[in-house]
């Protein structure tokens, strides 16, 4: 029979350690349940110094996927309202997970609850897992006792979120595909076949045209400063990561994302989009309108539209409501405004909100469209300029030899 070396929790909460013999895995996994103990890793003896390392390798470049997130959610929610017991619920989640960083967090959070933390500040220990939105959720279930309930929401939330990212991610990939294809074809006509045809042309004496002397200057400029310009794009990249990273950086490249044309309108519709109907759910979960707007600003996904929320905010201590101090933020069209004074003037600003989801889902939808149209001719325009380009660089001298020949 062989023997597992296995890691556990046992019931005061305490990670244990040791040696069991089994069939099996899925036996031991059994033997160490029926002692009371949540088993985190059994790996048969011989295979333990590979197992571990491996193991190890995988938590650092695993991470999670927001399919996974909501699979788990869904598992959390329906277990719950079957009536399982918490920890119970983190047992059998963990047991059917194939995400080694998943499995890691689950059993972190159930040693967490375990030891008395409540729900949401377990989840909270696991930002890169967990948003602030996820954990609000929980709170707010917790507090209200309609847990299931408030987890339905947010998977709707969740799922939202992921479909609009998608849509955004397959509006955009086709054109950066040609694009990068298109700057590849450039690098090679520049670099290996217009100057084998410039060679032709000046052992026949023909003046060079301007596009033609163009492409041999940028070429010249490659061939002679070519590990500069590597150095310079690496520096470059390696500045722009780090800027990008800092609030300053990211302030500024989510306001220069909101000012480009096409692509700034439709970011703008996704995150109108993304705040009403987080802002709706959230006040139907019974969340007060402070912790919407602060919830809203980590969750909001643009940093331009997110330092508005901190001015809204101090607005909102003062008592003059929400309407108000929206007006004077920068991104929030008036139909946005008008229907949240609306909402607040009747009592019933989860549903108006509700309306200005729907109406930005359209419009984001008709956004994408509109972007999906204009990208064919705009490529297409992009590629003529490039062709027409070296198709003079190259044809124009032909022709003058064609010319000399006759």
């Amino acid at each position: 029979m062989p023997t597992y070396n296995y890691q556990a929790i046992n019931a005061s909460g305490s990670i244990i350690r040791g040696e069991i013999e089994a069939d099996s895995t899925e036996m031991a996994n059994n033997i160490l349940s029926a002692r009371g103990y949540l088993p985190s890793r059994v790996v048969e003896k011989g295979q333990v110094l590979s197992s571990v390392y491996l193991q190890r390798l995988k938590e650092r470049f695993t991470s999670i996927k927001t399919p996974e997130l909501i699979l788990f959610t869904k598992q959390f929610k329906t277990l719950i309202r079957a009536g399982v017991p918490i920890l119970k619920i983190f047992k059998v989640i963990e047991s059917q997970t194939d995400n080694v960083a998943l499995k890691d967090i689950i059993l972190s959070v159930s040693q967490d609850v375990e030891e008395g933390a409540s729900l949401h500040d377990a989840f909270r220990k696991h930002p890169k897992a967990f948003s602030p939105l996820y954990c609000s959720m929980l709170r707010a279930g917790e507090a209200s006792g309609a847990l299931p309930e408030i987890m339905e929401r947010l998977i709707y939330i969740l799922e939202h979120e992921h479909k609009v990212k998608s849509d955004i991610r397959s509006a955009l990939s086709y054109p950066i595909v040609v694009i990068a294809f298109l700057g590849i074809a450039f690098f090679v006509l520049l670099t290996f076949v217009i100057p084998k045809f410039v060679t032709i042309f000046e052992r026949s004496n023909v003046d060079l045209p301007i596009p033609t002397q163009i492409c041999m200057v940028m070429y010249q400029f490659l061939s002679n400063f070519w590990l500069l310009l590597i150095a310079i794009a690496a520096a470059g990249f390696i500045f722009l990561n780090y800027y990008l990273k800092s609030d300053a950086g990211q302030l500024a490249k989510d306001n220069l994302l909101l000012r480009v044309p096409l692509l700034g309108p439709l970011f703008g519709k996704a995150a109108m989009a993304r705040f009403a109907s987080i802002f709706s759910i959230l006040q139907a979960s019974g969340v007060p309108v402070m912790d919407c707007i602060r919830i809203l600003g980590e969750t909001i996904g643009n940093s331009a539209i997110s330092k508005e929320f901190s001015l809204v905010t101090e607005r909102l201590e003062e008592g003059r409501g929400l309407a108000e101090p929206l007006k004077s933020a920068k991104y929030f069209p008036p139909i946005v405004i008008n229907m949240i004074a609306i909402g607040e003037e009747s009592d019933n600003l989860e549903e108006m909100l509700t309306e200005i989801a729907t109406h930005y889902d359209a419009e984001l939808e008709y956004a994408m469209k509109k972007l999906s149209d204009s990208i064919g001719p705009i490529l297409t325009l992009g590629l003529a300029v490039v062709v027409g380009f070296f198709a003079l660089a190259i044809y124009l001298p032909m022709w003058d030899m064609t010319q000399m020949a006759g």
